[in-house]
């Protein structure tokens, strides 16, 4: 696909059906936010000049691109009018893309650039068959199979309800068609707001030719408006994820109960256990054994053939080739060497809770031995061949080859309780 190709990515809305403090658009799914998707699947796509059309309360949440701000909430008309300044150079097709469609892939955006071009169209509409077509305005094609216009439910007949196919809100054009229907755009209600699927009618009322592309998996182009729906969107885009892992030579026991958030990079012949989340910018080496209920948190890099036992927390840590970390242990802020068994029970103290301090490096070296229940009271070093002893806090540097710790030997103080309380027989 030639790079004559720009982007308008529609982000304004505050989407009030999510009942959310944060703009629908900004939340989080799977390592990125919804917009982000959108944006990334333009980018695979080929779209070099992209434009996010943000409200003025969410124009600074973006980073490498650019950025239009529609002043008020004046319909999806006004929202791509508001990115005509940005991209006034351009010469080639211009995409509409909604910033709440998270599963839209560049293979189908691809596709529906190819449609438009190879038809020869004015402008190209990306239509979907729902299962529940609820509101959704319907297609209603010509002979020809182009579009001869797209009735909303509410101004439907009866026999244009019964038809399957629906407008997704997603369109291509071709510039020098676009900015002036734009401009012919009307308004339909008492808030002036206007409606960029109108511009489609006035083109086709003025003789220009409309195709249909349609898409062939519905949910990857239904745009998302309540906690329920990012749910749904989510649990597929988390089984795209796993499925390519596990086609690039992860082993994934149960992909239904294991998140990955997409960035993460795993090599072949890991083996990720159920109940298992792991986040952000992690790195995962060949060989690893990730096990049930862990969670693997950003920053964090696992060497070869290391080990992340049950219940095990890591955070911005990069742990060793064969080190392994067996149960019930968090592990922050730390760097782990080779060869190291970390014991049941270990937790790296990283955050000493006092104004303006940062959190600490807990380093442990090449085959250390910790004991089990040992904290870290970082900054702290604990030196290779090193061995800790059980229910030690380790507040000092441990010399390579040393036995440090050595916790409060165990005091009984017989009948003690009896003697203070009475004896429970009495």
């Amino acid at each position: 696909m030639s790079n004559d190709l720009a982007a308008v990515v529609m982000a304004g809305g505050l989407g009030t059906r999510m009942k959310s403090a944060t703009p629908k658009h900004l939340h989080p799914l799977l390592g990125r936010r919804m917009v982000d998707w959108v944006v990334r699947a333009a980018r695979d796509a080929g779209v070099e000049r992209l434009v996010v059309v943000a409200s003025p309360e969410t124009a600074g949440s973006f980073d490498g691109v650019e950025v239009a701000v529609q002043r008020e909430p004046l319909g999806t008309g006004d929202a791509v009018l508001s990115a005509r300044d940005s991209l006034a150079d351009v010469a080639g097709d211009v995409l509409v893309l909604n910033g709440d469609v998270p599963a839209l892939t560049p293979e189908l955006v691809r596709a529906l650039v190819e449609t438009h071009r190879g038809s020869g169209a004015a402008g190209t509409v990306l239509s979907f068959e729902p299962d529940d077509i609820r509101e959704y305005g319907r297609i209603v094609r010509d002979g020809d199979g182009r579009l001869a216009r797209i009735v909303e439910a509410a101004d439907a007949s009866p026999g244009e309800l019964a038809l399957r196919e629906a407008n997704s809100g997603i369109y291509v054009f071709r510039p020098e068609k676009l900015w002036p229907a734009l401009e012919r755009l009307e308004p339909h209600n008492a808030q002036g707001e206007l409606y960029v699927t109108d511009t489609l009618g006035l083109l086709v009322g003025g003789g220009d030719a409309v195709a249909v592309h349609s898409a062939p998996v519905a949910w990857e182009v239904e745009g998302i408006n309540t906690r329920a729906e990012l749910a749904f969107v989510a649990a597929r885009l988390r089984d795209r994820i796993n499925d390519a892992h596990m086609l690039a030579g992860v082993t994934i026991v149960d992909p239904q109960s294991t998140w990955i958030d997409a960035g993460v990079e795993i090599e072949p012949d890991v083996t990720v256990h159920p109940f298992t989340v792991i986040r952000g910018d992690v790195r995962i080496a060949s060989g690893v054994e990730i096990g049930p209920f862990a969670f693997i948190r950003p920053g964090t890099s696992v060497g070869e053939s290391a080990k992340i036992g049950a219940f095990v927390e890591v955070k911005k840590s990069a742990i060793g080739a064969r080190t392994k970390i067996p149960h019930l242990s968090y592990i922050g802020d730390a760097e782990i060497g080779e060869d190291t068994n970390i014991a049941a029970g270990n937790i790296t103290a990283n955050f000493k809770h006092e104004p303006g301090q940062p959190k600490a490096t807990t380093r442990i070296g090449n085959n250390v031995r910790t004991g089990v229940d040992n904290t870290f009271d970082a900054p702290v070093e604990v030196g290779d061949d090193a061995w800790l002893a059980p229910g030690a806090v380790i507040t000092e540097d441990v010399p390579p080859g040393s036995l440090a710790g050595f916790a409060p030997r165990q005091t009984t103080k017989e009948g003690w309780v009896y003697e203070k309380h009475g004896n429970r027989n009495d």
